[in-house]
């Protein structure tokens, strides 16, 4: 079974997307070239696209939290009617 990481840091997430766009180089490189895999750095730009607005096939980032609702509400237990 593949272990599991924390997650890369926001800022982390946004300069990779940023050093894609400005090299021109491909997915699997900058991936390579960052320690990642080719499917975290894909999933990170089509999320910065749907943030920016430049797609409308997914959730912003925004919207995910909302339907999350707050923090810690699915760890307490159900309040009985």
């Amino acid at each position: 079974m593949p272990s599991s990481r924390p997650p890369y840091p926001p800022e982390f997430r946004r300069q990779a997307v940023e050093l894609l766009r400005s090299s021109g180089q491909s997915i699997p490189r900058i991936a390579d070239e960052l320690g990642v895999s080719p499917q975290s750095l894909r999933n990170w730009v089509k999320q910065t696209q749907l943030d920016s607005g430049a797609r409308r096939d997914g959730l912003t980032s925004d919207e995910r939290d909302e339907l999350r609702g707050p923090v810690g509400w699915r760890r307490s237990p159900p309040v009985a009617a």
